[in-house]
């Protein structure tokens, strides 16, 4: 693989180098955040020589709904976004797990309200798996100060890039105070997610996740996590609210998302999460998360879209 500066995007229906991809600086995405996004992961099989993107379609059904939420007037169909997204990482020629940012946003000369001109851009980029090394290790966390938007002020169902500003002030904090990452509470006080990532906690033998009424994205990771542990773990799944010392007692807690996939979470505010180590049942939905995302599980095969063998 080359320099990654060098490689293709998708901007506008033209394939071109990322250094050539240009964005008025004074359109609405730029200087509002009027943009809202999908961030898709396709893995390599080796032995199938296929690339394969996962939970495509939940992808696209999500994004529409942004786009929806934010009243943007797009002219982008499904079938658009899809054959984007095929025809950049095949001029890419990519053969080994990649991320995708797939991006509708408001261009032109417009105001924080402006709807229209609509743009889109797919850009992927390689991504290695979170290592071995770092799942055995973990994330030390703390619970913000910061609370997390709401669904009454800045909805977190929107995948939209003015949202993760709310992130950035809960990871800057974290990072700023030595600690991985962070985890938010609601307007409630109850627990509600990471920067950019669903929590889960085990206890008692439970897998427990916060309800999606509790300002929660409404993560295609968090459902697939769900999925595999009532179906092929036989786990008792529970979505409630969770509060704030429960994480402190509970046997193990992990985040989850399309960048970080699973990873457990050893220590919040300095206390302890079980052993301190990834604990059997993070690590088991682990390994077959990893299998069904590599097209090892047929049962699950319809979660994934060929790239190289896409009619």
């Amino acid at each position: 693989m080359g320099d990654i500066n060098d490689r293709l995007m998708w901007l506008n229906g033209k394939i071109l180098p990322v250094k050539d991809a240009m964005i008025n600086v004074m359109s609405p995405t730029s200087q509002f955040g009027a943009n809202v996004f999908e961030g898709i992961r396709c893995y390599w099989n080796e032995e199938q020589q296929e690339l394969y993107t996962f939970r495509l379609e939940d992808h696209y059904k999500r994004l529409l709904n942004s786009i929806k939420m934010l009243r943007m007037n797009s002219p982008y169909t499904v079938a658009d976004f899809q054959q984007g997204l095929v025809d950049v990482v095949r001029a890419n020629n990519y053969k080994e797990d990649i991320a995708v940012r797939q991006t509708v946003f408001v261009d032109g000369f417009g105001s924080w309200s402006s709807k229209e001109p609509i743009g889109m851009f797919i850009a992927p980029i390689p991504k290695k798996r979170i290592s071995a090394e770092y799942n055995k290790v973990g994330l030390n966390c703390c619970i913000s100060s910061w609370r997390r938007i709401d669904d009454n002020s800045l909805s977190p169902r929107i995948k939209c890039g003015a949202n993760y500003i709310n992130s950035r002030m809960a990871q800057l904090e974290a990072l700023n105070n030595g600690y991985d990452t962070a985890i938010f509470l609601n307007k409630n006080g109850n627990v509600a997610e990471g920067p950019g990532s669903c929590l889960f906690m085990v206890k008692n033998g439970e897998l427990v996740t916060p309800a999606l009424t509790e300002n929660v994205l409404e993560s295609i990771t968090r459902d697939t996590v769900l999925k595999i542990a009532k179906d092929i773990l036989h786990l008792k799944t529970v979505e409630r609210n969770v509060n704030r010392t429960e994480l402190y007692t509970c046997d193990e807690a992990f985040l989850c998302g399309s960048a970080m996939e699973i990873t457990p979470v050893i220590t919040v505010d300095k206390m302890s999460i079980g052993m301190g180590t990834i604990g059997c049942i993070t690590n088991g939905l682990h390994k077959e998360y990893l299998r069904i995302v590599r097209g090892e599980e047929n049962k699950y095969r319809k979660w994934l879209t060929p790239i190289y063998g896409a009619e």
